[in-house]
């Protein structure tokens, strides 16, 4: 079938620049994490970068920025995921990556927001508590990264991205179990690389949904 301009043409204006929005939210969102949580492995020398986990820098100097960053970046997961979803074409769309990721999101904040006061206040529930939302929160982003990346494939636009998306996701998700059951893996850094691997797939992810709904595009056969 040949080549047909879509122009986010498919698609109503206003859900267009919405889409454009979320893409370019979530994008800033992801950067802006990245380049925090890096500046800070650098200025908080009272903490060895090879073991500490990024959630140690959620406390003491310069936390409560991270952890309003962590907020951000949960926003910014449930945008992408509402534009992505928004972005495909009916027969692709799926509710299961699309809850998981926000059931991510939720974990993530949850993280930021038990760590802002749940320490002074309950210091054993507060552990539980911590763990409980972030063991939720990687998993649930993780897996909902490998559905979604899934569901490209059966998009006439997003297709081309079903190779990089699916081998990045479960990158990620092999990373995550070895972090979680290679005692070598479990150290900080390693961590910290999952993370840097996650949010920069939303940084990528983001940009591809900014250019998905751009005024020009094409696209191999119809979408909808």
């Amino acid at each position: 079938m040949p080549a047909i301009d879509l122009s986010a043409a498919s698609m109503p204006p206003v859900t267009a620049r919405w889409i454009r929005a979320s893409g370019m939210a979530a994008m800033l969102g992801a950067l802006a994490f990245l380049a925090t949580a890096l500046a800070l492995q650098f200025i908080r020398q009272d903490l060895p970068w090879q073991s500490a986990t990024l959630s140690r820098y959620l406390l003491g100097p310069y936390g409560l920025g991270l952890r309003t960053l962590y907020c951000v970046l949960a926003v910014a997961i449930v945008l992408l995921a509402l534009g992505l979803d928004a972005s495909l074409q009916a027969s692709a769309r799926s509710a299961a990556p699309l809850g998981l990721l926000c059931a991510g999101a939720l974990g993530l904040s949850g993280v930021a927001i038990g760590d802002s006061w749940l320490p002074a206040i309950d210091p054993d529930f507060h552990q539980w508590f911590h763990h409980a939302c972030a063991i939720s929160a990687f998993l649930f982003v993780t897996t909902g990264m490998v559905l979604q990346a899934w569901r490209f494939r059966l998009d006439a636009y997003w297709r081309r991205h079903f190779p990089l998306a699916i081998g990045w996701a479960l990158a990620c998700y092999g990373l995550l179990w070895l972090h979680a059951f290679w005692p070598p893996a479990g150290r900080g850094w390693v961590q910290k690389l999952l993370i840097a691997f996650i949010v920069g797939a939303m940084a990528v992810g983001g940009r591809w949904l900014w250019r998905a709904a751009s005024p020009t595009r094409a696209v191999d056969g119809a979408r909808r």
